[in-house]
């Protein structure tokens, strides 16, 4: 059977010569991207690889050097350590991978967001407009919960889009950005927000054997009014039916920055005796994912499987081991675009999903100026993959 890579027809001439910067917030992500690149592109058959327009064509490697070298004030400066003149640059940057510290007059500082974000731009402020075209690829969009404005407040994740445009940023592309609508800061740029769910679909069924892909077994559930659109596409591809929690919130007090959730409530069909997939963007605390777990177990639900592009864990894994315990929750899918901490991948109730050649094919089509849209909407790949898991062709 012929593979996807060999199917993807990129004749056309390259942007420029294709070079990756994987920041350090995202080193092992960019080495397993890089591998994929490296491996295609030595396969390829392609006619014109020994002209002047595929200069630089094949590598060895296409990770680009680069340093973040910081003062003992715990101030740095961004560093590339080859010529990027007429490169098509890809950055990758992971703003919440809080693994990383650096010193500051003798205090061990862990790296914040925000410390992310400075060096990413410190490296495009180096590259200072010689590549061809830059794009930055920033799974977690940086200041993405705070996407629009209610009374005074500052609107972060638009002014830092405008700010990375004016920097020389050609496109960004993201993964299921907490609200798409954040683009209109920059109407006149690429922005891309992509979304995993062939890769969480395929995570569960090379994981979980029994499963049953029909309405009558099975149910796509949002634990919010705001992630409708995705448990609506999962449901439809799949055939599956879907419900809805709604928070009800207590708007007369404010605890922790928010209004406090009085209860969850649903909005669906009978969920009783079949499994069900909870779809989220992100999993923070968990709090309340694992609160709309515990009404679906109330309401007779079979097994529980948590679907979240991000898997943040803000306040530690006991809560997730104890909810596995009890049997309330059966599996939590995440995938590998932002940190994963050792304890999170050594847990039974966890399950991967790699992004890295998902990355790769966005990467390499882009290079060559062909259309991704195949890519942004795995509706074929989806139907595929469930057809095979219901032919019993899955390992």
């Amino acid at each position: 059977m012929a593979t996807r890579e060999e199917k993807r027809n990129l004749e056309s001439i390259p942007v420029g010569s294709l070079r990756i910067i994987p920041l350090e917030s995202c080193a092992s992500l960019g080495e397993k991207v890089d591998s994929y690149l490296v491996k295609w592109r030595t396969e390829r058959e392609n006619e014109h690889k020994n002209s002047l327009a595929f200069a630089g064509y094949q590598r060895d490697s296409y990770i680009l050097g680069t340093k973040v070298p910081r003062f003992g004030s715990g101030e740095a400066k961004g560093e590339i350590l080859e010529s990027v003149r007429g490169t098509d640059l890809y950055i990758m940057v992971d703003v919440c991978n809080y693994s990383l510290t650096y010193s500051m007059s003798g205090y061990v500082n862990h790296m914040s967001p925000d410390d992310h974000y400075q060096d990413l731009k410190r490296i495009i402020a180096a590259v200072g407009g010689k590549a061809r075209r830059i794009t930055v690829i920033m799974p977690f969009l940086y200041e993405s919960r705070q996407h629009k404005r209610t009374a005074r407040e500052s609107l972060d994740c638009a002014l830092a889009l405008q700010e990375l445009v004016r920097m020389g940023v050609d496109n960004i592309i993201t993964f299921d950005a907490h609200d798409p609508r954040v683009q209109n800061a920059i109407p006149l740029h690429g922005f891309e927000t992509v979304t995993p769910a062939y890769q969480f679909i395929k995570g569960l069924l090379k994981n979980v054997k029994d499963l049953k892909l029909d309405s009558e077994h099975m149910m796509v559930i949002s634990p919010d009014e705001g992630g409708m659109s995705r448990a609506i596409y999962i449901a439809n591809v799949l055939g599956l039916d879907m419900g809805m929690f709604y928070k009800r919130r207590d708007y007369t007090r404010v605890v922790n920055g928010r209004n406090p959730i009085l209860a969850h409530e649903f909005l669906g069909t009978d969920v009783e005796g079949k499994d069900v997939i909870i779809i989220d963007d992100m999993i923070s605390s968990g709090e309340s994912m694992l609160e709309v777990a515990g009404e679906l177990k109330k309401r007779k639900a079979n097994r529980i499987f948590v679907f979240s592009t991000f898997g943040l864990f803000t306040n530690g894994l006991e809560k997730f081991d104890e909810y596995y315990q009890k049997g309330i929750i059966d599996r939590i899918l995440t995938t590998n675009v932002i940190y994963q901490s050792p304890e999170l991948l050594q847990r039974e109730w966890y399950i991967s999903c790699d992004m890295s050649k998902y990355i790769a094919y966005i990467i390499d089509t882009l290079n060559h100026d062909s259309s991704i849209s195949d890519l942004l909407v795995p509706n074929e790949r989806i139907q595929n993959i469930a057809a095979r898991y219901r032919n019993g062709e899955m390992i």
